[in-house]
């Protein structure tokens, strides 16, 4: 398993309602593009997911919408 941490760019592979949906998080699809890279800026570890932001957009996101480069 690979930790996201701050600082790590990462690329959006797109996220499901169910995704989004655990835990609270916001809808990246709304935002984000599909294949875009963005830079982590934040990541709060829960007990059963991790949430992500991301420099310049707004909201929280389930890190299993993203793949680390």
């Amino acid at each position: 398993m690979v930790r996201i941490k701050r600082g790590d760019l990462v690329k959006f592979i797109g996220c499901d309602k169910y995704q989004i949906n655990w835990g609270n998080n916001d809808d990246p699809n709304k935002l984000l593009k599909i294949g875009e890279k963005y830079i982590v800026t934040n990541v709060d570890v829960r007990s059963y997911h991790t949430k992500i932001s991301l420099e310049g957009i707004e909201g929280r996101f389930n890190s299993v919408c993203f793949d680390t480069l």
